[in-house]
């Protein structure tokens, strides 16, 4: 990551212990590994990826930026730069509307990383975006999940099944005119 605390943009987001940065060339071989890895991605839509889909991914991700102002940030802690995984703020491809993703290395839970990353990505999308309305989606059984969603204020809303498995649609509402309600 030589150079890459050097590197910012309008889109950099800080919290008292995390920096997240819009991916970009230089997250390859970190999203190539996170994404790759069955215990960090196996339980995200599509699931785990080869290395060309996820160059392909980053170059999407990108685009997004470029065109939406909120896309996918990379995911460091502050202290030392280590890499532990990315959220998101990107269109669901069922229609659902602007979701909140997530996934860290599993070594780095239980720390509140997840939470403090989601509620930073949250208010950027409440703020800076200004995005009324963010969705998450999340598996009945992840609970791990489905507890920092509902951490951060989320209500779920609906259900559906997906492979056997009931998913549930989180929701977070923003009226316009107010400030963002999550603080990073």
């Amino acid at each position: 990551m030589d150079g890459l605390a050097r590197v910012e943009s309008p889109q950099t987001v800080r919290t008292s212990r995390l920096t997240l940065r819009p991916v970009g060339p230089a997250h390859l071989a970190d999203l190539i590994a996170l994404k790759g890895d069955e215990a960090a991605f196996g339980l995200m839509l599509n699931g785990i990826r080869p290395p060309e889909a996820v160059a392909r991914e980053l170059e999407a991700e990108m685009a997004a930026w470029a065109r939406h102002g909120y896309g996918t940030w990379a995911v460091h802690r502050a202290e030392d730069e280590a890499f532990l995984g990315i959220v998101a703020l990107e269109e669901r491809p069922d229609g659902r509307g602007i979701a909140l993703r997530f996934a860290l290395w599993p070594h780095t839970r239980g720390r509140g990383y997840a939470r403090e990353a989601a509620r930073a990505a949250l208010a950027f999308g409440h703020g800076s975006a200004a995005l009324p309305r963010i969705v998450a989606i999340a598996r009945e059984d992840n609970l791990a999940s489905r507890a920092v969603l509902e951490d951060l204020g989320l209500r779920a809303v609906e259900d559906f099944p997906r492979g056997g498995v009931r998913m549930l649609v989180y929701e977070s509402l923003h009226p316009a005119g107010q400030a963002a309600p999550f603080p990073p």
